[in-house]
């Protein structure tokens, strides 16, 4: 009696458990269906009610129905998704649990006749779709598996000026390769790499710091001494070959939880003695006498710069205030955190050029976005561009101030010594979500790459990558140039200039033409009352973003059931394709906010015509809030930013705030489906991506929890670099790793663990004999990895 109660139950049990799911299924499907969507969820739902009535009748229909469910269900996924493992799961999981269930004997025993027909039909249909999951695990239909032909020559060719063994600069050379000609550490023994040193800052995050607190640090390296800066921007020298400290500097950063940023993402070094690089520069004017022949200049959130002996850490006395610089002067609205610089300067032979952070959609009442050059010994202010002024070389004069709110540069800018030319990359006007109020001035150098001469300021040319920027999708990176061979046989000078859109535009550094092609596509109309939209977008022909456009199909979850309410979020959002204007009824915004590009950049090795980048996918939602109580046009005395990027902004002095965040389903995962990041190889001849894979496992998606390191490809922040090893490396990404790739075909060939989250982009040099390779793991508030202060080199053993 027992033993048939318990089949009873259980068989009762599973019959209730299917009712859920059925109805689950059948409302959020009639829901979707009403909406436009597909009408498999409410299809599957009734079919799933059918089979759980049969079950709890004991008819053998309901095994035989559920079975025909599953294969239906696998046809449908195949044609939606293809062989992509992480887009089936969902569709698969779910339904195949249940499937196994029902196979149990107690649950189905007591069924009439034909049971064991049934469950073979439905055991082959669960056998099918494992298959067809592990088929997918090898063959993924998002990567691209080429080859890149060139070969690495014998010899790598030197950059002139620069020591093989060092990285003195961010980008190693101020032109933003990110290539290292060092090969001792190579694809054939990077498996052998172990850590070598650590050094710890001794920092952590204070009650006083903001929520995009960060360790964005790329370290450089010039002979004996390596040089970094902490998140509270302290400076360290470092012996290179030991980690050990050998001084420090403290500019007491004044931190406020209302800063939008705290980070530091490197700093620049000046040598009076190495003017070969920057003889274009000096123009023949003689070279001053200065007690700080070696200076290190430091950049600090508060809007400050440093110049610091680089042999002792000790201010430069001739350098402005003695060592310091106010940035705020000739700013307009100087309230703390407005101007934040929170990437290198550039440095010539007689000029130290830099731009700066300034609040993302706070107010109108912006510090400036302009560019300055200053002299590189007293500081002395040499020249300015001011991207929203009239004459946008004029230098305020009688009280007058900088244009308020004027596009700023907020990324690393590159330098072309030979020339003498500088690339700036800008954003757009703040607030960035509404453009109403901007006039032509305020767009002519908004979200553009602007070339400028370096020791006057005078514009070369620009050329604007993103009209009437409404979604934040400015020049993000530090511009790359290179030399580029093309098709004629002739060797171009180059800037590679990734943008947030996805576009990677190839130009001609000396004139702004297009290199690879670029076509102004239409784009969705209808902006919110009081603004517009540009009738088109420029798009290059080498655009890195993976899917174009979304559709529901694209949608995802942990089930089947959260993938479907991402498919009536979808639905019930405004999405018209990129650029959909921003909307009090909320605009998906792919690729989002992070962009496909961010501020890592991309590495170029010149010696082969390669190209590596790590391009990303993750939409967000954009969110428009007319003004009305608890939203006022204008702020209250004394108030102060929000102290992150995304949430509601307040954007005051326009008719709208916003809310600004990832597009996430129900359970806090991306409704879009994985992957939302790759590494990729792009063969610089023809530009045509080679190779593209996955990066990243879900191993800290969930903070507290150590899940499997299943290969999924996660959002990161953080670039490449390349070697001549025939290597990238590469960190960034959510889970706690550092990675090298064999820049040849893209496989992962080393990673390591890291304490915490490596959000910034490694470096690599030489110091008695041996390569090494550091990364700054310190994490990164607001994309949610864990915290830390550790700097970490590898190396190979040492031989006996």
């Amino acid at each position: 009696m027992s033993t048939l109660s318990t089949r009873s139950g259980l068989r009762t049990f599973t019959a209730v458990i299917a009712v859920i799911f059925a109805v689950i299924l059948v409302i959020g499907g009639a829901w979707l269906a009403v909406l436009g969507g597909s009408y498999y969820y409410v299809i599957s739902g009734i079919a799933l009610l059918i089979s759980a009535i049969l079950l709890a009748r004991r008819s053998t229909a309901a095994i035989w129905l559920y079975a025909v469910l599953m294969l239906v269900t696998l046809v449908w996924g195949l044609w939606e998704a293809g062989t992509d493992f992480w887009a089936l799961v969902p569709r698969l999981n779910i339904l195949g649990l249940l499937g196994i269930w029902l196979l149990i004997p107690g649950v189905t025993r007591g069924i009439g006749a034909g049971l064991r027909a049934s469950k073979t039909f439905l055991s082959a249909t669960l056998v099918l779709s494992i298959a067809v999951l592990v088929y997918s695990i090898f063959n993924d239909p998002q990567e691209i598996n080429g080859s890149l032909a060139s070969t690495q020559p014998a010899q790598a060719q030197p950059v002139e000026g620069i020591s093989p063994a060092d990285w003195p600069a961010y980008g190693r050379t101020q032109s933003g390769t990110r290539y290292s000609p060092l090969n001792q550490i190579n694809e054939n023994n990077v498996k052998d790499l172990q850590v070598a040193w650590t050094f710890r800052s001794g920092e952590s995050r204070t009650e006083n710091d903001s929520g995009e607190t960060t360790n964005e640090l790329t370290p450089i390296k010039i002979g004996d001494n390596m040089y970094i800066c902490t998140t509270h921007q302290i400076l360290v020298a470092l012996d290179p070959a030991t980690g050990k400290e050998k001084w420090r500097f403290d500019p007491k950063l004044k931190s406020e939880p209302s800063y939008q940023h705290l980070t530091c993402r490197g700093v620049s070094y000046y040598d009076q003695a190495n003017t070969t690089e920057f003889a274009a520069s000096l123009a023949g004017k003689p070279q001053a006498q200065t007690s700080c022949p070696r200076k290190v200049f430091l950049p600090v959130n508060d809007g400050r710069l440093f110049a610091i002996n680089a042999d002792n850490g000790q201010p430069c006395s001739e350098f402005a205030n003695n060592g310091e610089l106010d940035l705020k002067e000739m700013h307009p609205y100087t309230y703390p955190g407005g101007l934040q610089p929170t990437s290198p300067p550039v440095v010539t032979g007689t000029t130290v050029i830099i731009g700066g952070s300034v609040t993302d959609n706070f107010s109108i009442h912006e510090p400036s976005g302009a560019i300055r050059g200053y002299d590189v010994n007293t500081g002395a202010l040499q020249w300015i561009f001011d991207t929203g002024a009239e004459d946008p070389n004029a230098i305020p004069t009688d009280g007058k101030t900088l244009v308020n709110n004027s596009p700023n540069a907020w990324a690393p800018l590159a330098y072309d010594a030979a020339a003498d030319v500088v690339y700036v990359p800008t954003g757009n006007a703040t607030p960035d979500i509404w453009g109403g109020h901007r006039t032509p001035l305020m767009e002519r150098y908004a979200s553009a790459i602007v070339a400028l001469n370096g020791s006057t300021g005078k514009l070369v040319w620009s050329y604007q990558t993103t009209h009437h920027d409404l979604w934040d999708m400015d020049v993000p990176s530090q511009p790359t140039l290179a030399d580029v061979k093309v098709e004629s046989g002739d060797t171009v000078p180059a800037v590679y200039v990734p943008t947030k859109a996805g576009n990677l535009f190839v130009l001609d550094r000396r004139d702004g033409k297009a290199i690879v092609p670029i076509t102004e596509v239409p784009v969705p109309q209808g902006a919110a009352e009081g603004d517009w939209v540009s009738p088109t977008q420029p798009r290059s022909a080498l655009n890195l973003t993976p899917i174009q456009t979304l559709t529901d199909k694209n949608m995802w979850g942990a089930t089947m059931f959260d993938q479907l309410m991402c498919r009536v979020i979808f639905k019930r959002l405004s999405y018209k394709g990129q650029y959909t204007p921003p909307s009090e009824q909320g605009t998906i915004v792919f690729p989002g906010n992070l962009g496909v590009f961010e501020w890592g950049g991309i590495s170029v090795n010149s010696d082969r015509q390669i190209a590596l980048m790590n391009p990303m996918a993750l939409p967000f939602v954009s969110k428009l809030i007319p003004r009305g109580p608890g939203n006022p046009m204008w702020p209250e005395e004394g108030a102060k930013g929000t102290g992150t990027e995304t949430g509601i902004q307040p954007q005051y002095g326009v008719p709208f705030g916003v809310e600004i965040n990832a597009f996430l389903s129900p359970l806090g995962l991306p409704c879009k489906q994985p992957a939302w990041g790759y590494v990729a190889g792009v063969d610089m001849k023809t530009h045509e991506v080679v190779w593209r894979k996955r990066i990243g496992t879900i191993r800290d998606s969930l903070q507290g929890l150590q899940l499997p390191p299943l290969k999924i490809g996660v959002p990161m922040l953080g670039g490449p670099i390349s070697t001549a090893g025939n290597l990238m490396f590469i960190a960034g990404t959510q889970d706690n790793y550092i990675r090298a790739y064999n820049v040849t075909n893209g496989d992962k060939v080393w990673e390591a663990r890291l304490p915490a989250g490596g959000q910034a982009t490694p470096m690599t040099y030489e110091a008695n004999g041996k390569q090494y390779v550091v990364i700054m793991a310190g994490g990164h508030g607001s994309f949610g990895t864990k915290m830390g202060d550790y700097l970490i080199a590898y190396a190979l053993p040492d031989t006996k």
